[in-house]
């Protein structure tokens, strides 16, 4: 493939392979192309490779010359990335590629997520195995599939292969902050029966939009309304003036990404718009003074239609009650680490269909308070009289105190950048912690170049940053 709108950024190589992978689609469950590609690349390098059925890739790298007895070192990053787009956009994320370009400062995706997250360590590694000229000890790159619905592809991988006990993971955001630690975390779902039957009446349309958005994790304590509790609680208010039945509600598309909008569709009895309207106005105002939400708006429309196969009001009211009951945000604070969430959880998906199914992303770094949560979750399924299941469980990734990886790439960065690194823990979910029960003794660090509004269509990636990331890799390999 030839690279086009990102020709002339450098490293060049880097932003090829980058251009390339952004041309194939890649979301996640959609991985199969991607993967592909991958075990290609290795072929055509004469690289010995394993591709699983869960499509994640291990490619192997020889060492350079003077580096054959040193310590091999694990690269990793994942495969997938988070498709969003603007509602205005007609690009079909599932089978078109994505439409990348730059302003000379950052590289981005129009009306769709760029998916440098992670896109960007996938490039990073091909452009390393592909140049036979940079210093480096022997190489072990691990890409992994489906990372951002629940970490499976690391979950499902065999690592049995690997020789190396130092892991470089390339899945950071932030330029010179260094990851050491990670929440553990679990997707929960609750599935509430409901009753639908013929209604005739006036018809309303309510919309939350506008809403920032955002990582469930990384963006939870930044003060974001979540759309599908507003909308909760929107329709709590109009219920206590007039009876409503329910016909259609969606919020959010992934229990990852806070949901920026929500829309319902209700037959009201006794409809009167300008109260509803009133309400709107209200509760808008609320939204954009309690959270850091100046665009949040909260509406009522007519819509040309008397009714609809919607739910009954008692149904109704069940759907309301469970949307404003259930917990979201920020549960706790880590004592250790100031300003470090400890538990969380986000109401990330809501979809009306014969039931009401709601998904909800849990995360925290103390396993403990991750299964609480999870219990108080399956008891409020229990109270409504709701199925319950839970998927995608992954382990908390424990800070290590003595790491000989974490030394080598601080005293690099200090000497590189004449400044000290960041060496923090997150709150949002990296593989590293399967990879530790996998790989006794793991030594593990997570970097990468400064990226912006992740998992939104304003998604950016910082062009210098992405070559001093890239440039202290390599110093770092050497070093090692």
């Amino acid at each position: 493939m030839e690279t086009k709108r990102l020709a002339g950024l450098e490293p060049a190589a880097v932003f090829g392979y980058f251009e390339e992978i952004c041309s194939i689609p890649h979301g996640s469950r959609n991985t199969k192309l991607i993967s592909d590609y991958l075990v290609n690349f290795a072929k055509n390098q004469d690289l010995r490779y394993i591709q699983d059925d869960a499509d994640n890739v291990i490619i192997f790298g020889d060492a350079t010359p003077g580096y054959e007895d040193h310590p091999p070192i694990i690269l990793q990053g994942h495969m997938d990335m988070v498709c969003e787009k603007d509602t205005d956009c007609t690009i079909d994320m599932a089978t078109e590629g994505l439409d990348v370009t730059h302003d000379g400062n950052v590289v981005f995706a129009k009306g769709t997520t760029l998916g440098a997250d992670n896109g960007i360590a996938v490039a990073m590694g091909m452009a390393l195995l592909a140049d036979k000229t940079i210093p480096h000890p022997p190489v072990e790159l691990l890409i992994t599939s489906d990372e951002e619905i629940g970490l499976l592809g690391a979950a499902a991988v065999d690592l049995s292969e690997l020789k190396g006990k130092a892991l470089i993971n390339l899945d950071s955001e932030s330029e010179g902050v260094f990851t050491v630690s990670c929440a553990g975390g679990c997707v929960a779902n609750i599935g509430l029966p409901v009753d639908r039957h013929a209604v005739y009446g006036p018809c309303i349309r309510l919309v939350v939009d506008g809403l920032q958005s955002g990582h469930s994790g990384a963006d939870i304590h930044r003060d974001r309304a979540n759309a599908n509790k507003v909308m909760g609680e929107f329709m709590n208010r109009i219920q206590k003036l007039m009876p409503l039945c329910l016909t259609s509600l969606a919020g959010g598309s992934k229990d990852n990404v806070i949901p920026g909008s929500c829309q319902a569709t209700l037959v009201a009895m006794g409809i009167n718009l300008e109260r509803i309207n009133g309400i709107a106005e209200q509760l808008q105002a609320e939204i954009r003074e309690q959270y850091d939400e100046p665009n949040a708006t909260v509406q009522a429309f007519d819509v040309d239609a008397l009714g609809g196969n919607s739910l009954s009001t008692q149904s109704t009211a069940k759907v309301i009650e469970l949307l404003c009951a259930a917990p979201n945000g920020v549960q706790s604070w880590s004592k250790d680490i100031e300003g470090l969430v400890q538990t969380s959880l986000n109401m990330g998906v809501v979809k009306l269909g014969d039931r009401l199914n709601v998904t909800l992303s849990v995360r925290s770094s103390v396993n403990a308070e991750k299964l609480e949560l999870l219990s108080q979750l399956k008891k409020l399924a229990e109270m409504f009289e709701a199925d319950y299941a839970e998927d995608g469980a992954y382990p908390a990734w424990e800070f290590r105190k003595e790491s000989h990886l974490r030394d080598v790439m601080v005293s690099t960065y200090k000497e590189m950048f004449g400044k000290d690194a960041t060496v923090e823990a997150i709150h949002a979910g990296l593989e590293c912690g399967l990879f530790a029960e996998k790989i006794p003794d793991l030594d593990c660090v997570s970097i990468g170049p400064q990226m912006y509004d992740i998992h939104t269509s304003r998604e950016r990636l910082e062009i210098g940053s992405t070559q001093r990331t890239w440039e202290f890799l390599l110093a770092v390999l050497k070093n090692l």
